[in-house]
This record gives structure tokens, C-alpha cells and sequence, in this order.
């Protein structure tokens, strides 16, 4: 199956979803059909595919999206480069969680510090058409298994030839594997493609779909860690906290993002490795989409790999995002808590 440019949706399909709400531990049932609907949007210039942003940059036509295994132990941070992700996705390993940052329309130099892929990461990114891929390494099941994929393998063995992966000593290994994505692309080739959008956007003067409602955050429940997501009205983006404390980059600025989706998935055990969970990411599912102090509890749906995440509101219509950088996190179901406007999420309890 190719990779689809436009959102189609199945007809016919309907999903009850219950969530946590407002922060004060009240549930309320919403009931989403979805009709058979075809969005597709026409910029009124060059965007980045990735950030829906004006970008006249020509050689975004044909660079890859490079995706990058960033660890989140404690001793891995501060991080580099996540502020100058597009996308940013949060998938749970073994009791923690680790980053697969998306570079395409800014690459920063370096980045890191890197760890290891997961099976999960095939279908996760394989909407992004044949992404590089830098991560340390793994087991040998999941070489394997990513090689045999058609992510472009740039682990730390395979980019040798490119001299683009080095330690940094200040640091203690293994958190402390950092290259350098410049250097990197070339192991792509020369037949390489830009990654299609991966959402909508709202256009300039577009307001909110009447099924947004107002938010000041989400607290996320990850495993072994405790998200929080805050909303800076003066500054437009959402601040990010990990155990309640404020999670800096490797300049000391925190870390930020325009756009915040929850996809709550189910995990099931790798194949090749029965201590990983692994994120089922096709499918369908409950989404909750933060976006310009705003919220949408909505559905995910996805039917094949190589497709984008579809993002419904509860009245079956697609979720349209603010241009800029986007966090995705993937938590296990009911793992999560959105906070009504006005209250800090700072001061809500976590569930799950």
C-alpha cells in the first residue's frame, strides 16, 4: 500500500470513548462517528511538510526526515537538539521512556545522547516514507528486523563509513552517544524523497472547531515517568515538566512545543524481545489533541503502517493543529488526565 497524501476515513465506523476529564476525576462518555470524509489542503506557499510552517528552503524537497533514538534516562539529560525537532515522538521502553525525534526542516548539530531502537519504531515511522533512521544499535532480533524494513538503517555500525557518531566524555556511557545528522545523510543516497505532512493545520485566521474546549495542560503517565504539559498563553506553546520538575534542553531553555497528541495505544511484548513493549500504532484509538490553549478529545485511526494518523473530533471532523512542532506521546490506555482552563496542571493528581 502506498502512502496516503489525503485522509480518508472508513465509512461506517464508530467509537465510544471515556476519559478522564477537568482534572477533578469526572468521566464523561462521547460517542464519535465517523463518516467517510476526504481533507486535503492546499498551501498557500512552500511549508515545511513537517511543521505546516512557511519554508521556501528547496533542498526540503528531497532531504529524508531523520528520526533520532534519544534516550530519557535521568542521566541522559539534559538533552540536544529536541527544542529543533518537528516531531517528536514518546514511546515507553523498559520502565521509562525514549524519544524518536523527526528532523527535517532543522538539523542541529549534534544530537543525542542515542540509544537503542525497538521494533516498535518500524510501524510507528513508516508514514514518514522511508525516514533515516540513527539509533545505537540492538539486540539481534532487532537489527534484523529494522534492516529488513524500509527505514534507511544509520546505526552507529552502519554509519562508521561516515565518521558521524562519537562519545562525549563528559559524560558517562551509555548515555553519551551523540552524531551528527549532516554528516549522516548521505547514507540515504541520492533517490530520496521528502516525508509528506503528517498533519493538518489550521490556516491563519482559521478559529477552533466548536468541539475545542479550553485546557491549561495534560498530566501523562507514562511508565516510570510523570508527564506534564502546561500551556503559556503569552508564549503560544505548551512547557513541559517530568515529575513536576521543568525539563530544560542542553542550553538550559525549557522544553517546548506549539502542539501536544496523545494517542492512548495498547502495548503488547516485542517479538524480539519479550521485557520491550511494543506500541500498537495501527489501528484505532482515543486522542486527545492540545493545540493554541485548546482541546480535542477525539479518535485516532490509522489502517496500515505507511499511512499518517488520522486525528478525529468528537463530531467525526478532522483535527486541524497549530503550524509549528508537535509532541506525540504514547501512553497505555487511561493513563492520563486533561486539566479545564484555568487550573494549573502542576497542582492535579496523575492516574493510572
Amino acid at each position: 500500500m502506498g502512502i496516503k497524501r489525503r485522509w480518508v476515513i472508513a465509512c461506517g465506523m464508530a467509537a465510544a470513548v471515556v476519559v478522564a476529564s477537568c482534572g477533578g476525576g469526572n468521566s464523561t462518555e462521547t460517542t464519535t462517528t465517523v463518516k467517510k470524509t476526504t481533507t486535503t489542503t492546499e498551501p498557500k506557499g512552500p511549508v515545511a511538510p513537517l511543521t505546516g510552517l512557511p519554508n521556501d528552503d528547496e533542498a526540503l524537497l528531497t532531504r529524508p526526515a531523520v528520526a533520532v533514538k534519544i534516550d530519557n534516562h535521568p542521566s541522559a539529560r539534559p538533552q540536544t537538539g529536541l527544542n529543533l525537532a518537528d516531531i517528536v515522538y514518546e514511546e515507553n521502553v523498559e520502565n521509562l521512556t525514549r524519544f524518536a525525534a523527526v528532523f527535517h526542516s532543522q538539523l542541529p548539530e549534534p544530537v543525542g545522547p542515542i540509544r537503542s531502537g525497538r521494533t516498535q519504531d518500524i510501524n510507528l515511522l513508516g508514514s514518514l516514507m522511508r525516514p533515516i533512521l540513527m539509533w545505537s544499535g540492538g539486540n539481534s532480533k532487532v537489527t534484523q528486523a529494522i534492516r529488513e524494513s524500509d527505514l534507511i538503517d544509520a546505526s552507529a555500525t552502519a554509519a562508521l563509513p561516515y565518521a558521524s557518531f562519537f562519545r562525549d566524555n563528559a559524560r558517562s556511557a551509555p548515555h553519551n552517544l551523540y552524531a551528527s545528522i549532516v554528516k549522516t545523510l548521505p547514507i540515504a543516497g541520492e533517490d530520496t524523497k521528502a516525508p509528506p505532512a503528517q498533519f493538518l493545520y489550521r490556516e491563519e485566521d482559521e478559529t477552533f472547531a466548536a468541539t475545542a474546549i479550553g485546557s491549561s495542560g495534560v498530566n501523562i503517565s507514562m511508565d516510570g515517568v510523570d508527564l506534564t504539559w502546561v500551556w503559556n498563553e503569552i508564549a503560544g506553546s505548551y512547557t513541559r515538566f517530568v515529575d513536576r520538575e521543568g525539563e530544560v534542553d542542553e542550553k538550559g531553555k525549557p522544553i517546548t512545543t506549539e502542539n501536544v497528541v496523545v494517542l492512548f495505544v495498547d502495548y503488547e511484548a516485542s517479538p524480539a524481545d519479550p521485557r520491550s513493549p511494543e506500541a500498537q500504532t495501527v489501528g484505532s484509538g482515543i486522542a486527545w489533541v492540545f493545540t493554541g490553549g485548546k482541546l480535542y478529545v477525539g479518535t485516532w485511526m490509522r489502517e496500515d503502517r505507511l499511512d499518517v494518523f488520522s486525528l478525529l473530533d468528537s463530531a467525526g471532523k478532522p483535527i486541524k493543529l497549530t503550524p509549528g512542532r508537535t509532541w506525540v506521546d504514547l501512553p497505555r490506555k487511561d493513563r492520563g488526565v486533561y486539566v479545564e482552563a484555568g487550573k494549573d496542571p502542576l497542582t492535579v493528581d496523575f492516574v493510572g
